[in-house]
């Protein structure tokens, strides 16, 4: 059996693994992020926000997938959501990629929990044959078993496929008569996965002027006065 952690102890977990053995540690000490703090990408906010605001409140809710350009706030998203609602019981679960044959029983065991949980996998891709791919496929899709309601999985990466793409999956393509194209066995397989996310955000490299208002936000934020923020923006305009 897997040990019961104190639930009320910790508003985030990690799934950790001791030889055989999986159990979730507490994250005494989380990211205290919030959605204010996340500049110009107010849209991709606006969609995890109103998607996690219906999963504590009870509503029908999607897995999410966040993919797009690094450093522009998939992960502090995440993160962010667990600050603004752990008070109305939303708890965070991190799961690393090499951990993802463990996701039914890391359900199993929040599944008759009066919280909500996400299960976070960061920076999530796979190679071809990861036992890890097909897990997370049943994860998302459901099995014989019913999908809990206080589950979802929200994951990050820079693949929009979770899978590298190479030129030789174009040869599994045909063509009909009319020069309609169908993809071959192979695309559908690495495509299949990431259809299975009900929402999908995608995020774009930042322009300088945005990277710059930013740089001004968290330099504000951590009281600098207005000449350190001055000297600050002309030292990352030599970047």
């Amino acid at each position: 059996p897997l040990p019961t952690p104190d639930w009320h102890s910790a508003a985030a977990f990690r799934w950790r693994k001791q030889g055989n053995q999986g159990y979730l540690q507490i994250v005494k000490h989380t990211a205290k992020l919030r959605f204010d703090d996340l500049q110009h990408i107010e849209s991709q906010k606006e969609l995890i926000l109103q998607n996690t605001l219906q999963f504590v409140g009870g509503k029908p809710a999607n897995n999410v997938l966040l993919t797009g350009a690094r450093g522009t706030g998939k992960s502090s998203l995440i993160k962010a959501c667990l600050h603004q609602f752990a008070d109305q019981g939303l708890r965070l679960i991190e799961v690393d990629k090499a951990d993802m044959t463990d996701l039914p029983d890391i359900i199993d065991l929040i599944a008759d929990r009066p919280e909500k949980f996400i299960l976070f996998c960061d920076d999530l891709s796979f190679e071809a044959g990861e036992a890890g791919y097909k897990a997370l496929k049943v994860a998302l899709d459901g099995s014989i078993a019913a999908q809990s309601d206080n589950v979802l999985i929200y994951a990050t990466s820079n693949r929009r496929h979770l899978m590298p793409e190479r030129m030789s999956d174009n040869d599994s393509y045909t063509h009909d008569e009319d020069g309609d194209l169908h993809p071959g066995e192979t695309v559908e397989e690495k495509i299949s996965l990431s259809e299975r996310f009900g929402l999908w955000v995608s995020f774009y490299p930042f322009k300088q002027d945005d990277y710059l208002d930013i740089v001004a936000h968290w330099l504000t934020s951590y009281a600098c006065t207005p000449e350190q923020i001055n000297a600050a923006r002309a030292e990352a305009l030599q970047w």
